[in-house]
């Protein structure tokens, strides 16, 4: 059967909807019901990073370059979290997923591992983050955020008290990336005025080009502010490193954040 101009080589139901996954010119998607690529992953390279959304996330690398405990809401495909576990051997990943159906999908057809620095849990982002905050704080430097279903962005995690709560699991010196869906207009301003009060507007956002996507990134208060010319030189060092646009995305978050770039980075 033919989807979305490829081959379908799965389709499944669960509580949450239709999930297909399609194969078209060498690379599978992950589907939820609609022509919108959830996950995307190359069949040839499984383990690079293929969706631009995806890609740009990383752009976070530039201020945070060693993440050891990283804690992702939302897995779709999995494929930013078989990026971690590839590149950065000493890191331990928990992973927060709604849809079980999802990650066996996810381990099925997109080579998700098991691997013991590998934990994941099946429920609510919201709910998880409430529940580990009220145990202990400091206890992630990289959060990522990449919760969507088929309507968009799931809304228990763009509220101000997801984002409090997440303020205090994450290390004072930590990162927090999420993925926007920049065309939902009052989401995105919602979300970017919940996100900015609770990190007392030490963000930066990434539109990621010729896609709705805007990636943002907020910073612990304790997170040292890099120079330009030592931030050039990363994005260098790390688009030999991972074959990402490094360059390209320091560029773009000088031009779109002419405002606060200079909250972020020294002068």
């Amino acid at each position: 059967m033919y989807k979305y101009e490829g081959l379908v080589v799965h389709q499944s139901h669960d509580d949450e909807g239709i999930i297909e996954i399609v194969d078209k010119e060498g690379v599978r998607a992950l589907h939820f019901g609609s022509h919108a690529r959830q996950s995307s992953m190359l069949l040839a390279e499984p383990d690079r990073l293929h969706s631009l959304y995806a890609r740009a996330m990383m752009a976070g690398l530039m201020f945070h370059d060693t993440p050891r405990e990283i804690l992702m809401i939302g897995l779709g495909g999995g494929t930013i979290a078989k990026f971690m576990l590839h590149q950065f051997a000493d890191c331990r990943l928990k992973v927060v997923e709604f849809r079980g159906s999802v990650l066996k999908v996810a381990r099925s057809h997109f080579g998700l591992p098991f691997d013991p620095r590998l934990k994941i849990k099946i429920g609510c982002g919201a709910q998880h983050v409430h529940q580990a905050s009220q145990v202990q704080s400091e206890q992630h430097d990289l959060i990522v955020i990449d919760a969507y279903d088929h309507d968009g962005m799931a809304p228990e995690v763009s509220s101000e008290t997801f984002f409090d709560n997440c303020r205090t699991l994450l290390t004072k010196n930590g990162l927090l990336v999420i993925n926007l869906w920049g065309t939902d207009k009052d989401m995105f301003q919602q979300v970017v005025w919940n996100l900015g009060r609770m990190f007392d507007r030490r963000m930066l956002f990434l539109p990621v080009r010729n896609r709705g996507n805007v990636i943002g990134f907020a910073f612990g208060e304790a997170m040292a502010k890099p120079g330009v010319k030592q931030l050039i030189d990363k994005a260098k060092q790390l688009e030999q490193l991972y074959q990402l646009e490094f360059p390209t995305y320091l560029l773009d978050l000088k031009r779109h954040n002419p405002n606060v770039f200079n909250r972020i980075i020294k002068s």
